[in-house]
This record gives structure tokens, sequence and C-alpha cells, in this order.
């Protein structure tokens, strides 16, 4: 193993299906869903969703939990002084900033709190809590693919020789009025639940949730003899450049970015042994991911999104999606597509959670505005 590969080497995951990695993939692979339904706001009526609790958790809190399961995990002792933080959100603290709008309303004067909520405040309070100095520190938004885009800038800044650890991930509480709101008003959003892949699926469901990874560089994991995961092979990233909120339906600039992804980590098409699709359950969504699939891949790789189980959690989907990855190369099992009943689509989704031989894992992202991020795995030598 080359010495900048770039490693996992610990894995933190909340969201409303589990309060730890394990519990998140117990419940997935028995194929449960967290999605019920939920009335958060009196003002609206009640929705599907994926909450972590009775009510929506604070992006702080999630945030700091989830970093404290990586660190654990990968057997780290705080402070960590070295280690790099790349900790995106596509929503942020869109709770507070509304709450403080609300109390504009009443009191026209400007709360010096909020510069504690502004976009990049997560990513410092997480250097705070792990006491990071002296190292990059970044705050990616792209949209629901920012999870794959935190891990390639963390990705990078090992490649580079900047740093030798960092904290890469996402999180994302996004269940707020104006949120729910405005995916009601795009007529984006379920009724029932979410079945990705389904000729009977009817939007996505909104889920709390985020996942943080240790990534390491391969000598700095065998030095101190870490378990590994998995190791980052490369990544595919472009935007479409078009469309707010739909993806170019001839699909050119996401198929650039699966190539993109294949080429750079020295696989063939029919190298990939497992798809974690972005799968949202939305007509257009589902259909454009469906076609490039087909496009692409022969038709016998598997495929799944678990979004049926976590809900939608926006720019943490794709962080999320790399944990589950991990997993099912740590335990050779394939994650069941929850959710899932007729399927529209000739592709070969997994329905049942079973053994199966895997190397080579792709994770897909595509977000609003075009967003498409790609990212290959493989299971350490």
């Amino acid at each position: 193993m080359d010495d900048r590969n770039v490693v996992v080497t610990g894995i933190g995951l909340v969201s409303a299906l589990g309060d730890n990695l394990e519990a998140n993939w117990q419940q997935l692979i028995a194929k449960n869903s967290a999605i019920k339904l939920h009335q958060p706001f009196p003002e609206l009526p009640p929705i599907p969703l994926a909450l972590i609790g009775k009510q929506p958790i604070s992006l702080k809190i999630l945030t700091s939990k989830v970093v404290s399961q990586a660190i654990a995990d990968a057997g780290l002792n705080l402070p960590l002084l070295d280690c790099g933080v790349v900790i995106g959100s596509s929503r942020t603290y869109q709770a507070e900033w509304e709450q403080l709008a609300k109390n504009f309303a009443q009191n026209p004067q400007i709360d010096s709190d909020c510069l504690e909520i502004l976009a990049h405040r997560n990513a410092i309070a997480t250097a705070q809590q792990i006491g990071a100095s002296l190292v990059p520190v970044l705050a990616p938004m792209a949209a629901c693919a920012t999870g794959i885009w935190s891990i390639f800038q963390a990705f990078q800044l090992i490649k580079t020789g900047l740093c030798d650890r960092v904290l890469a991930g996402a999180v994302e509480a996004p269940i707020t009025p104006l949120t729910l709101a405005g995916f009601k008003q795009m007529g984006a959003i379920a009724q029932t639940g979410s079945y990705p892949f389904s000729s009977t699926r009817q939007g996505l469901v909104l889920g709390e949730g985020g996942a943080v990874l240790v990534l390491e560089s391969a000598k700095l994991a065998l030095e101190r003899s870490a378990r590994i995961y998995g190791q980052i092979c490369g990544f595919g990233l472009t935007n479409d450049a078009c469309y707010a909120s739909q993806p170019l339906l001839t699909g050119e600039s996401a198929k650039l970015a699966i190539k993109q992804c294949l080429k750079r980590s020295n696989f063939q098409p029919s190298d990939i042994d497992y798809i974690h699709a972005h799968g949202t359950a939305t007509q257009k969504g589902d259909r454009h991911e469906a076609q490039l699939i087909e496009h692409i891949f022969p038709q016998s790789v598997p495929i799944s999104s678990t979004k049926g189980a976590t809900g939608h959690t926006l720019g943490a989907s794709g962080a999320i999606g790399a944990a589950f990855c991990l997993k099912a190369l740590q335990q050779q099992i394939l994650p069941p597509n929850v959710g899932l009943q007729l399927p529209e689509f000739k592709l070969n989704l997994v329905t049942e959670p079973r053994h199966n031989q895997m190397r080579q894992v792709l994770c897909f992202s595509f977000g609003f505005g075009g967003q498409n991020a790609v990212m290959a795995i493989s299971k350490p030598e």
C-alpha cells in the first residue's frame, strides 16, 4: 500500500435509524425504516419525517456527537493538534436563522449571537472540540453532494501532504418550517414514505443525521496499527450548469462524473461490485439516476438506496452513504433498498440483505444546482 493512499480508520454515524454506526447498520440490514408521521410545528400539518427524537435536533449537538464517535472509533485521544477538519452542511444553522428572523420581527435589533451561526461555524466548533490548531478547517456547501465534496477535500489535503489525518463528513438538521414549506411548494415531499426506484414513489422524506470519517494516510494508519475500514480511491465531480432544482436530463455531466471517478481510481465499470445510489424517490431524480447506471454499468451490478430507511438527510446523505459502503465492505453484506415496492427500472436492486463478495464500490450524490459527486472505495489491501 502506497504511503500516501488515503484510508478510513474511524466512523461516526447518527441518524433517525440509530444512535451510532452499528445501530444504524443493524436496523438497515433488518430492513427497518425510521420514517414516521410527525408534526414538529403546530402551524404545519403532520408529515412523514425521519426525526432523531421527538423534536428537531440541534445541529451543534448532533455534530459534536458524531465527531466524538468517529474519534473514539478510530482509537484516538484528544487533543488532535494536527488533524485537519472538513465538516460540511447544506442547510447549516437554518433553524437558528429562522428563529433569529422571528425574533428580529418582534424586536428589530442585531443579535450578537448571529456570528455564532454563520455557515462555517460548525466546522470551527469541530476544530475546537478536537483541539486542532494550525491546520486547514473547511466548511463545504454543495447541496446534497456536500458529504462527498467534504470527503474529497479531506482526501486532497492528505494526498498533497498538507495533512496526515483529517476529520471529514457532513451533518444536517434540516427539519425547519421554511425547509418543509420550500420542498412542499416544489411538489417534492412524499405523503406516506420514501420508496426509492419504486413505480409507486411519491417524493423525498426529509431526515436528520450526519456521518464523519477519520481519514489518514496509509503510512500513519499502519504505523499505529489502526483498524482500516477501506481505502478512498478516487472521485468524479462535475456540475450540470443548467437547472436550479432538477438534473440535466441528458445526463452528460453526471455521466462524466462517473467516468472521471472510474478513471482516477483505475477501475472499469465491470470492476464495481456495488453502487450506493443517491435514490431520493423523486420522479425525475430516480429516473435520471437509473438511466445513468443502465448506460454505464453491467446490468448485474447490485444497487440500493438507503434513504427509504434514513430519510433524505440532504447534505449529509453522501457521507452517510459512504459510511454504509464502508460497513458493507467490512461485513461483505449488500444493504437493502428499504421501501422498494414495485421496481420501475431494469436494475439489479437489492431487495434483501445478502452476503456478496465486494472489493470496489461506488457512492453517488446528485444535488440541486446540478452538483454531481461520485466516490470510489475499496476493501483494504
